[in-house]
């Protein structure tokens, strides 16, 4: 049986092919606080760590959906990028997913805000955070950061606010999919074809040696 560090290292080996920043602290969290998950699209799959020790509140909600397959049938349907915001002094670059309307009415209620002041967490390349309106807002949309983003950090100027988003997860592989959706035809910020998200889930990981399948931790069968 492969333990949990050799999948930590592997993870932290996709993000360096990648050439990836790992969203500080996350290279240095226990790995049983690290959950790999794959959003499966129609442009290919992401590959991302979920940061239970980091952002406990934010990644169990993630992850409670994840589970409960609310992300099913969702799509990517926004696409900010530097030539789309034209009324922003403060631009930015993401993509952004949502649910399908059939599964709206199993959303949970909205969660606190875990500001990156409290997780250490910051919006580097390939950031996963929780799209909001005001601050406690946050139910299940959520956003992936293209380059570093600094102003949706807490104190950044994106979100008259101040208070910033709350990410609570990293690329490790596929922000080429990534790059590829950002830059799909869009009418203002909506994407013109949306991408659906064909489900989300935990992964398995396969080792090398023996062809067996681990769970990554606190995966559910």
């Amino acid at each position: 049986m492969v333990k949990t560090g050799a999948l930590a290292l592997r993870t932290l080996a996709l993000a360096f092919l990648a050439g990836l920043p790992l969203a500080s602290p996350a290279s240095g969290q226990a790995a049983e606080d690290v959950v790999l998950i794959r959003i499966e699209t129609a442009k290919g799959d992401i590959t991302a760590e979920i940061y239970l020790g980091a952002a406990p509140v934010t990644a169990r909600n993630f992850l409670d959906y994840v589970d409960d397959e609310i992300f099913d049938s969702g799509t990517f349907y926004r696409s900010v990028r530097m030539d789309n915001q034209p009324n922003d002094s403060v631009k930015i670059e993401v993509i952004q997913a949502g649910v399908d309307r059939g599964m709206r009415e199993r959303m949970r209620p909205a969660i606190p805000l875990e500001r990156t002041t409290t997780t250490g967490l910051s919006h580097v390349n390939g950031a996963l955070s929780m799209a909001r309106g005001g601050p406690d807002s946050a139910r299940a949309s959520f956003f992936i950061c293209i380059d570093d983003q600094p102003s949706l950090d807490f104190g950044g100027h994106r979100n008259l606010d101040g208070q910033g988003f709350a990410v609570f997860g990293q690329v490790v592989d596929g922000m080429d999919v990534v790059r590829d959706i950002q830059m799909g035809a869009v009418e203002g910020q909506q994407l013109v074809e949306r991408v659906v998200v064909e489900r989300i889930r935990r992964v398995l990981e396969q080792t090398e040696q023996h062809g067996a399948f681990v769970a990554s931790p606190h995966a559910r069968h």
